[in-house]
């Protein structure tokens, strides 16, 4: 018989979702900045995990997903639906649907494309660098969901903790970061989910401005190239454009190796953002 009183009574979850037959069960670090409700990486990352197992071909690249958020999801269980909507030789198309209540709350669609050869070329593309990694924190409260480091106003040294100040200024924009916990029970991130839930900060990194973040997304779409290495995944803003209250935002994404692909969010005038003190400080 294991002694509950050797654990703390408010122990910090060692994961985002716990499963439950077939339900996934929220544990409290889901909640994101918007109110009482799940925040869109964990969202996108129960997704990418869906798409992810329909997929068993080890040369079947994940090239692109689309997240759309359809609805607040509620700090309640929710379900997972996948089903395989194109099965070629060389691409695969895979879609998913998260339900809570019967009702469909967020839904995405992937690509899976076959790798091979291809002929040496130089293809122009924007020249960017990312700041260096950056060095690990001496010491991490339990409770901290992601390690997240913010540059801009400083794009050297940075600042650790979401780009409240880094960010509110007129030039680029970068962030490095990795996930402390797992996603589901005790399973390993993959490299696809962990860059599909860090693709989420597009949003954040490419529409905050000179007084903060004024949007918040509906949808966000990450490409890749190759799968990243490492834990930590690297954002650095490319261009946002905003009118009557509609903005998207393009990030290039990295690992410690180099650039791996893009992300992209489209998003709704939606002033009165606060970052959760869990993030801010790193």
């Amino acid at each position: 018989m294991e002694d509950s009183s050797a654990k703390p009574a408010h122990a910090a979850p060692t994961c985002f979702f716990v499963t439950d037959g077939n339900a996934y069960v929220p544990t409290r670090l889901t909640q994101g900045p918007w109110g009482p409700s799940i925040s869109g990486n964990y969202i996108g990352g129960l997704l990418a995990r869906a798409v992810e197992q329909e997929v068993d071909d080890a040369d079947m690249q994940p090239a692109r997903l689309t997240v759309d958020l359809l609805r607040p999801v509620a700090l309640q269980p929710l379900q997972m639906h996948s089903s395989v909507v194109r099965e070629g030789r060389r691409l695969r198309a895979v879609d998913a649907v998260m339900t809570q209540n019967d009702v469909v709350v967020a839904r995405a669609s992937a690509l899976f494309l076959r790798r091979s050869e291809h002929a040496v070329d130089t293809v122009w593309t924007s020249p960017i660098s990312m700041p260096s990694v950056p060095a690990e924190p001496d010491a991490l409260a339990d409770d901290v969901p992601m390690v997240l480091h913010s540059f801009g106003r400083d794009p050297v040294a940075g600042s650790p903790g979401v780009g409240v100040t880094e960010w509110r200024h007129h030039g680029q924009k970068f962030v490095w970061l990795r996930e402390t916990k797992l996603l589901v029970d005790d399973e390993p991130l993959s490299p696809f989910t962990r860059a599909v839930m860090a693709g989420d900060v597009t949003s954040s990194l490419t529409h905050w401005g000179t007084e903060g973040l004024q949007f918040i997304n509906a949808d966000y779409t990450v490409t890749l190239s190759r799968l990243p290495q490492g834990v930590y995944i690297g954002l650095a803003s490319m261009t946002h454009y905003s009118h009557a209250g509609v903005a998207t935002g393009v990030a290039t994404l990295f690992d410690d190796k180099g650039p791996i692909g893009s992300g992209m969010a489209t998003a709704l005038a939606n002033p009165g953002f606060t970052p959760p003190p869990s993030i801010v400080l790193g």
